[in-house]
């Protein structure tokens, strides 16, 4: 889409950023009678959003309760309350249902399109957009962003030359998480000169590689309910329970990804190790009791057969591999001492970390801008009037299942509602 351009190409809002919470701004902004322009770096809108929950679009994650949902952004959350309270989950979902597009909830409260297509999302904001009067201008880069304090305007620099000039201005330029999508951190260095503290930008919601030869047999494996602990010196710190996908190099799925900043944080220290326990509803002794009752009660059947009743069947070679177990031997010939060495490993399988995936791989990205410059009943900084910073911008962490795009809701609709 193109932009025709005004007269004195003097904006009331202009919005920086293509992605969902520059789209939901710039949807806002218009539909209160704004002049508004969106501005994108890509030849199309919604290239990071198209990819997220596998191209399914975990939009966001059923939390009506406040403060259940605030806590999922950390030490962030105390900051979020005004925002949440104007735009929810629930706000969210009601503002996807009332423009024809319906959803469906998942395990954990995940909700997503029923169509299982981020297309669907995607056409609802640009619908929105058209129907509110937003131009939108694609393949522009923007070099530079300067503030005219005698005429009370931004000057935005494109870089083929072009200026664009803006009474408000929404930076929705997102982290460093997936560039090849254009989120390359360049709204920083303009909200720097804006006097803006810029706290690290870490990744977060990043798979783990593993140095473990025997996990990439495993590629494409689920476990649906296990438990990993962070070992570093022999000595424990983190523990984390939920789903997890094996990978040709190593380890994602939710727990992994949730999991992931705090693993790139031990990683500055040292070696780090995962303990992985298959059975986390179990302690050693009662799964010591189950395992008994199961095996007696098929002892005439080899014990791979028998441990795929609980586990995915490449894992359980994979195990007995491990534990130097013949694969092909029958439950009645298990040793004591391999039925031991059995039960010990399935509740502490070591998986021995290489590292984080880079940037091109993580969903998203801690670090931006320092919370306490933003108001957050308006999403305005409190040190350029009439700019507003929203989504991956914001030194803000959050765990995966839908809260990244729950929060370019609420702040765009915040910001647009202002701007």
């Amino acid at each position: 889409m193109k932009t025709n351009k005004k007269e004195d190409n003097l904006w009331d809002v202009a919005v920086i950023g293509g992605g969902p919470a520059g789209m939901m701004a710039a949807g806002r902004a218009a539909e209160r009678g704004r002049l508004v322009l969106l501005i994108e770096k890509n030849p199309t809108l919604g290239k990071k959003l198209l990819l997220t929950g596998g191209g399914r679009c975990n939009l966001t994650n059923n939390v009506s309760d406040i403060h259940l949902m605030l806590a999922k952004y950390k030490k962030s959350g105390k900051f979020l309350f005004s925002s949440f309270s104007q735009f929810g989950a629930e706000e969210a979902i009601e503002f996807f249902n009332s423009r024809g597009m319906n959803t469906k909830e998942e395990d954990g409260g995940k909700i997503f399109p029923v169509s299982n297509q981020s297309q669907s999302v995607l056409d609802v904001l640009i619908g929105d957009m058209k129907k509110s009067g937003v131009e939108v201008l694609t393949n522009a880069t923007v070099s530079g962003l300067t503030k005219v304090s005698k005429k009370d305007y931004f000057n935005i620099q494109i870089k083929d030359g072009e200026e664009i000039k803006a009474k408000s201005c929404i930076i929705a330029t997102g982290g460093v998480a997936l560039p090849a999508t254009g989120s390359t951190g360049d709204g920083f260095e303009w909200l720097k000169k804006f006097g803006h503290k810029i706290s690290e930008n870490n990744l977060v919601l990043a798979p783990i590689a593993l140095k473990d030869s025997w996990v990439k047999k495993l590629r494409g494996i689920t476990t649906e309910d296990v438990k990993l602990t962070i070992f570093q010196n022999n000595r424990k710190y983190g523990t984390m329970r939920g789903g997890m996908l094996f990978t040709h190099f190593g380890i994602t799925g939710p727990m992994a990804l949730n999991m992931s900043k705090e693993v790139g944080e031990f990683m500055k220290r040292g070696e780090v190790i995962l303990a992985l326990d298959l059975f986390p509803a179990f302690d050693q002794e009662s799964l010591k009791k189950k395992f008994q009752e199961v095996f007696l009660g098929e002892s005439n059947k080899k014990l791979k057969n028998t441990l795929s009743l609980f586990l995915p069947s490449a894992l359980v070679l994979a195990i007995l591999e491990m534990a130097n177990i013949n694969k092909e031997i029958f439950n009645h010939s298990l040793k004591s001492e391999d039925r031991t060495r059995l039960l010990a490993l399935v509740k502490n399988i070591p998986l021995n970390v290489q590292g984080l995936l880079g940037a091109e791989k993580a969903m998203a990205s801690a670090g931006g801008v320092d919370l306490r410059e933003i108001d957050f009943k308006t999403m305005q900084s409190r040190i350029a009037p009439h700019l507003y910073i929203v989504g991956d911008a914001l030194d803000i962490d959050r765990a995966s299942g839908g809260y990244s795009l729950q929060l370019c809701w609420t702040t765009g609709f915040v910001a647009g509602n202002r701007a």
